[in-house]
């Protein structure tokens, strides 16, 4: 059973610094409930290494559209399929709206059954809360409008919301 997931926030920076942050991914550990590593493996192509579902997992993901300062699209490439969106508009000049659209097949009974339960939704909801206080917080730390720091980390199991991190992946 596909789940589908439609979450927006609004964060007090530019949408510029908004749409830079959301595109390290690197840095999802720093904001994202489960996820112990992202990193790059070519262009547009990444790994994940987290826990969904009380499980560890490994999967792939590919970035497949990029609109800078505007929406970043990706989609699964091994384990369950899952797809999605973030867009980002400026609400002013340091106000920026966040819209996360995503799809989620998930993996097996018990990543079903979280979904059945409203889990994944609520994860990702919490994950861009933890978004929010992250690059918000960064305010200051490198500067006007600067792109790192440190932040806060998520907490719990499964992050989702980002390229890749649904209930698809391989178990590790």
């Amino acid at each position: 059973m596909t789940e589908h997931i439609e979450e927006s926030i609004r964060v007090r920076v530019p949408v510029h610094e908004a749409y830079e942050q959301w595109t390290n991914f690197e840095e999802f550990p720093r904001f994202m409930s489960g996820i112990e590593e992202v990193r790059r493996t070519g262009e547009g192509r990444l790994h994940w290494v987290g826990t969904i579902a009380g499980k560890d997992k490994e999967w792939d993901a590919e970035v497949v559209a990029e609109e800078p300062e505007e929406k970043v699209a990706w989609r699964s490439t091994s384990g369950s399929p899952n797809h999605g969106t973030v867009k980002f508009r400026e609400v002013d000049q340091n106000e920026t709206e966040v819209n996360l659209t995503m799809e989620v097949e998930p993996e097996d009974t018990l990543e079903d059954i979280a979904s059945w339960l409203g889990l994944v939704e609520n994860r990702v909801e919490g994950d861009l809360e933890n978004f929010k206080e992250y690059i918000e917080g960064r305010e200051g730390e490198a500067g006007e409008g600067g792109t790192t720091g440190t932040g806060g980390t998520g907490t719990g199991e499964g992050g989702t919301g980002h390229p890749g991190a649904g209930p698809g992946s391989r178990t590790r």
